[in-house]
């Protein structure tokens, strides 16, 4: 609001359009609050929403001056346009190198001072040439006896709408129908000797907004299908997301000249937490009630049984609002007509439903009667369909890196989970921000090995699976950085991960002492776990059972083997006390 009414109250000492980037991860309402802010203020005959894509072929658009004066925004009154999507739209590769462009480029025009050029001289001349050229033709063609040819001496609809893009005529397409052809050509004629129709549209008076999700700022946007990580930690980090972060990843798909277009107002979106996604369901569930009273004179009593079924099946902390509203049709909508037929047959007026959680049916109570509806949430059935002996495996992986992570940081991690809604990725142990120093380095290599050498420890070397994989990928690439890039081995001081041949040093002479840092750092992780061999078992047994434990839990479960550990909340950054050291 602060930054669009000067747009709205005095749009007449712009100079350049007034320019609003709002950037977040799907599904957290970026597009419809522009769509009810147009409506509120009443623009919607000013406003058009434009999708820009270098790769699709399927518009006949090839600029945005196009898309504009197609929805009559050819004049320098106060209009709204969203260019949504945006990060379809890049004019540099991966690499660094430039994208042959050959739609939109006079989008950065419209950024740079709100101008845009119109038709030049030539394309009203081939416009009217190729009127004449047609007309000619059909002449010809009706000389040679072709009788099939309609004489009109109006324009058709095709040729109306060209003559008012070209030549900006205020003047309805319907009613240019009616000009004559005669007097079309006059006043091309005409037109092609003024010089108004030369010069460029002035857009200064346009609020411009962009709107996209840019994953290269948003990196927890790709964890698309993780149902089971705690909304508010992806809340967390989306909060420490700022303008310098939004920049530098449009510089990954943007040349810094037009980087610079986009402004400085830039709007950032959090994530949705676990109490916003909360009052959504609450919110949704109420109106369902108010219609349910209106059209059919009955009160539904909803339980937060049914509320709890929703939000474990319906939220995705990354995909926003939407498969929630999805989830709702599924668990509520679906199956209340069943209830509602019975409540209206039996003039009933109270309906009651809530969910058994261990029948696995949902209940609905019609005054005396109680309909059972057999449910099972999408999401449910596939943590539930996990087998005994891969959970077992699963929560002894992660109680090695839960472990190990309280044992090197003194807290508790985000989250343990050992049942996770996929039916091909293991747990998770869900980590706070570590600043990287020497020492967090050498930790988070131990975190990482701390999972298999956990395995071998409680089953044996023989029965540890290869879901160690990944974390050992993880482990190696620090191990090489910790050496290679940052210089922390002293025999190694030269930076070894150069890439320009000139530059480039022999890599091969670090393997050895990258293999042996990896070795040592496995012998003192499983030195140090099997100190802690009792707290291991019986975490693993109680993650095991559950599926899940908090951070509470996790404390508590910690503190019975007298170990020293805190609980720290989402966005915590684990960070040594530099500023107390340099104040000694």
């Amino acid at each position: 609001m602060e930054y669009i009414q000067i747009w709205y109250l005095m749009p007449e000492i712009l100079t350049r359009p007034m320019i609003i980037n709002l950037w977040g991860m799907t599904g957290v309402g970026k597009t419809d609050l522009i769509r009810k802010t147009v409506a509120f203020l009443e623009f919607q005959d000013r406003f058009v929403e434009v999708e820009l894509s270098n790769a699709d072929e399927t518009t006949w658009s090839k600029n945005v001056s196009d898309i504009l004066q197609s929805n009559g925004l050819s004049d320098e009154k106060p209009s709204i346009v969203l260019f949504d999507e945006i990060q379809r739209f890049n004019t540099i590769e991966a690499d660094g190198t430039p994208v042959s462009q050959t739609k939109f480029t006079d989008f950065w025009e419209l950024l740079s001072d709100g101008r845009l050029s119109k038709k030049e001289r030539e394309d009203i001349e081939h416009y009217l040439f190729s009127y004449l050229f047609r007309k000619k033709e059909n002449k010809r063609r009706k000389m040679k006896g072709e009788t099939d040819l309609e004489e009109n001496p109006y324009l058709n609809l095709w040729d109306a709408k060209e003559l008012k893009k070209y030549l900006n005529i205020k003047d309805d397409v319907m009613d240019i129908i009616d000009m004559k052809e005669e007097d079309m050509v006059k006043l091309i004629l005409k037109k092609q000797k003024e010089k108004k129709i030369y010069e460029p549209v002035d857009y200064s008076k346009m609020l411009i907004i962009i709107s996209g999700n840019l994953d290269e700022a948003f990196q927890m946007s790709r964890e698309t299908s993780e149902a089971d990580v705690d909304a508010n930690i992806f809340h967390a980090f989306t909060k420490k997301i700022t303008i310098v972060d939004i920049k530098n990843a449009l510089s990954k798909k943007f040349r810094p000249e037009q980087v610079a277009r986009f402004g400085n107002i830039h709007l950032i979106y959090f994530s949705l937490k676990t109490e916003d996604f909360d009052q959504l369901i609450e919110r949704e569930v109420t109106n369902l009630k108010n219609k349910t009273k209106t059209k059919f004179g009955i009160t539904l009593k909803v339980d937060n049984s049914i509320h709890k079924l929703i939000y474990r099946n319906g939220v995705f902390p990354v995909q926003g609002v939407r498969p929630v509203f999805s989830s709702i049709v599924d668990i509520l909508d679906t199956n209340l007509s069943k209830f509602l037929f019975e409540a209206i047959i039996n003039d009933d007026k109270i309906i009651e439903i809530r969910y058994d959680d261990d029948k696995k049916i949902i209940i609905g109570k019609i005054v005396n009667k109680v309909i059972e509806i057999p449910y099972l949430g999408r999401i449910d059935r596939i943590r539930q369909s996990n087998q005994e002996d891969t959970v077992a495996n699963i929560s002894v992986h992660e109680c090695g890196h839960a472990i190990t992570y309280i044992l090197y940081t003194g807290f508790t991690p985000l989250q343990l989970k050992s049942k996770v809604a996929s039916s091909y990725a293991a747990g998770f142990t869900f980590p706070h921000q570590i600043y990287d120093t020497k020492e967090s380095l050498l930790n988070k290599i131990k975190i990482y090995l701390a999972g298999g050498i956990a395995e071998e420890i409680i089953f044996g070397e023989n029965n540890a699976s290869t879901g160690r994989s990944h974390d050992r990928e993880q482990a190696t690439s620090l191990a090489i950085d910790y050496i290679r890039k940052y210089g922390f081995e002293n025999d190694y001081q030269a930076t070894y991960n150069l890439e320009d041949y000139p530059h480039r040093m022999y890599q091969y002479i670090t393997d050895e002492k990258i293999e042996k840092l990896m070795q040592q750092l496995a012998k003192r992780t499983k030195e140090d776990l099997l100190l802690h061999l009792d707290l291991l078992k019986n975490m693993s047994k109680e993650l095991s059972k559950k599926g899940s434990m908090s951070p509470k839990e996790i404390c508590d479960t910690a503190q019975k083997y007298n170990l020293n550990v805190s609980i720290k909340k989402e966005g915590y950054l684990h960070i040594p006390a530099y500023h107390s050291m340099l104040n000694l």
